[in-house]
């Protein structure tokens, strides 16, 4: 049996051509149905490149609706072991009640580890949780002739008739996002305006996207200020930035809990003291002195997990790890524990959210799709992801302090 063999004669001619160069991968979309263009895909990195695949094409995933809005030339598909951590005792506002949290790791010990935040935190009541601000941004980039121009065009933008015709113009492009503000940064002749918006239960970069592409041309017409792009690095995507940190983007969160000092000796091996000794020589001392954007132990293990397990855009895990860590003791002995997430992109329409397993795992947290009113979902997806993360502050923290991490990674990670 060959590797061709699941292909008939009309289907090998196709394979033939692309191995020749003489039909692109892309095109071969147009010229036969989705799945054979996968196949005739695949074959043809085999032959071009002489590995065998064995795994790629085992998936349960629809390639008519993922080759539609996912992915590029498509050959198959990369699976990740998903594990379960929880319960989790969430008191938040949108996210109340226990959760089991889906995890899409291949890093041994980090579902066990989070596993054991989760019981420290539902048995010391749960985690409160909040979310602060809720806006996505997306920024473009203008050249003026001069200063003289540049403060001018600064200061137009803040006009109000100006925002409300911008506000305006922006909403004719969605059914859903709308523009909150827009602030302007200047360097020289060259001007960022920093547009904000509330994209409800979409992560939104698309949406913002296209109303600001909308909202730039309307500023050319009315101002006569060309965009030079339409993202100048002060949104700032998918990069560890410290106006992210400062202004928040996506959902900015923070969850906290106060442990007894008895349930820290008992499930976590230590003592409240020590805990607070690590997190302040390790997680803050230690980040400053190496000038990191992030002030916490592990925040970006949890978020990449829960992004890949539930169909977010893993490139946002940048941001999520500016996470800042808290620990210190009451006056009582007890160990109070927070987790700040600054920025953190999140949404339970579009994008992977889509996809057939990541839809398992949004509704094993009660969040697919879009809430009621729109932007309850996201923001108790948001919730839940930031208790996670505290779970997993706690557990590894702990795990130091007692001496334990070597260990376990040992004994689970191999």
């Amino acid at each position: 049996m060959t590797l061709t063999d699941d292909l008939n004669r009309d289907e090998k001619e196709l394979l033939d051509k692309v191995i020749k160069g003489d039909i692109s991968f892309h095109r071969l979309d147009s010229l036969t149905d989705k799945e054979t263009a996968v196949r005739i895909r695949r074959h043809a990195v085999e032959a071009s490149s002489g590995t065998s695949f064995e795994n790629i094409q085992d998936h349960s995933l629809n390639v008519d609706e993922v080759t539609k809005r996912n992915i590029e030339n498509m050959i198959g598909a990369v699976q990740i072991p998903l594990g379960v951590a929880g319960p989790l005792n969430v008191k938040g506002e949108f996210a109340k009640g226990l959760y089991y949290l889906p995890l899409a790791t291949t890093e041994g010990a980090l579902v066990a580890s989070v596993n054991r935040g989760c019981s420290v935190i539902t048995n010391s009541e749960g985690t409160d949780v909040r979310i602060f601000q809720d806006q996505m941004t997306r920024a473009p980039v203008f050249k003026l002739d001069n200063v003289v121009k540049a403060k001018e065009f600064a200061e137009w933008v803040k006009r109000p008739d100006i925002f409300a015709q911008m506000k305006e113009k922006a909403s004719e492009t969605t059914r859903f996002g709308i523009l909150l503000d827009v602030e302007p940064y200047v360097t020289g002749n060259t001007v960022y305006l920093r547009f904000s918006y509330d994209t409800k239960d979409a992560m939104g970069m698309n949406m913002v996207t296209i109303a600001t592409d909308t909202l730039t041309t309307l500023i050319e017409d009315e101002f006569g200020a060309i965009p030079v792009s339409l993202s100048g690095n002060m949104c700032i995507d998918k990069k560890p930035a410290a106006i992210n940190t400062i202004l928040g983007r996506g959902k900015t969160v923070v969850a906290d809990v106060t442990i007894p000092g008895e349930i820290v000796s008992k499930r976590l091996k230590c003592n409240p003291e020590t805990m607070v000794e690590v997190n302040y020589r390790k997680n803050l001392l230690g980040s400053a002195r190496s000038g990191a954007l992030g002030y916490n132990a592990h925040a970006a293990n949890i978020i990449a997990a829960m992004f890949i397990a539930c169909g977010q855009d893993a490139a946002h895990v940048v941001e999520g790890s500016t996470a800042i860590t808290t620990m210190e003791l009451t006056k009582y002995g007890d160990l109070y524990c927070s987790v700040t997430l600054p920025a953190l992109p999140v949404g339970t329409v579009g994008g992977g959210t889509a996809l057939g397993p990541q839809t398992d795992c949004l509704n094993l947290l009660g969040v697919k799709g879009s809430g009621t009113p729109p932007g309850t979902n996201s923001r108790k997806f948001a919730e839940i992801v930031a208790s996670a993360v505290l779970a997993g502050e706690i557990s590894l923290v702990g795990a130091q302090a007692a001496g334990h991490l070597a260990r376990a990674h040992a004994e689970l990670g191999r």
